[in-house]
């Protein structure tokens, strides 16, 4: 079938690996050699690369401009403020001055990485657990767990669909999950070497995947709707 790649885990696998169209690359931004939580705003890309969260037009690749706070993992936007992983803590920011608003512990307790809004809640992956949790924003309670069978990475939510990225060694995916049993849909593999370490959709037609150390971030062409 045009556009299935094979790999040895395929046999493993319930759904064949497609191989993701990435049509862009933005980074390394000055100063910043790492890239983890990636989120979007409606206007601009927000991100976390370890000493501040950097916002860049997706159409220049400009920066617009940067926020100094701890930005270790996920990064995730509700509408009116940004949330950032930092170590063992989730901040809610205010995107406006800057400040950190609130703080909930993480449930990973150090553990985390991805981070995504929706359905008035917080998407929080764990690495090593390979789970995604939904917890309460305001408390950090967690609401339920998912499973996933490999390293979770960067989450998010697009159109009802739940996508995670993974990162094992020198492969990496996005993977179109169900949120309620886990299971596989959809699987779009990275070019061997080419990390995601944070994910986020434009809402339309594109993820924007995090780089990891090379400080990149890598703009993917999400699949069509069948």
């Amino acid at each position: 079938m045009p556009g299935i790649q094979k790999s040895p885990r395929d046999a493993a696998e319930p759904v064949p690996a497609r191989i993701a169209d990435i049509v862009r690359e933005y980074g390394p931004f000055d100063g910043a050699h790492d890239v983890g939580g990636i989120t979007h705003d409606g206007r601009h890309v927000w991100a976390a690369t370890g000493a501040k969260l950097v916002a860049f037009d997706p159409a220049s690749g400009g920066v617009a401009r940067t926020i100094d706070c701890p930005a270790h993992a996920g990064t995730a936007f509700d509408g009116t403020y940004l949330y950032q992983i930092a170590e063992a803590r989730i901040h809610k920011i205010d995107p406006a001055t800057g400040g950190i608003v609130s703080s909930i512990p993480a449930p990973g307790n150090g553990g985390d990485s991805g981070l995504a809004w929706a359905e008035g809640s917080l998407w929080v992956g764990q690495y090593r657990d390979r789970k995604i949790h939904q917890i309460d924003p305001a408390t950090g309670a967690v609401k339920r767990t998912i499973e996933s069978n490999r390293f979770v990475t960067g989450v998010t939510w697009v159109d009802g669909e739940l996508w995670h990225g993974t990162w094992d060694g020198d492969e990496s995916e996005l993977r179109h999950i169900d949120p309620d049993t886990g299971a596989v849909l959809e699987r779009l593999e990275m070019p061997p070497g080419t990390n995601v370490s944070g994910l986020e959709s434009d809402g339309a037609d594109l993820f924007y995947c995090g780089g990891g150390p090379t400080g990149k971030v890598r703009a993917v062409r999400r699949p069509k709707t069948a």
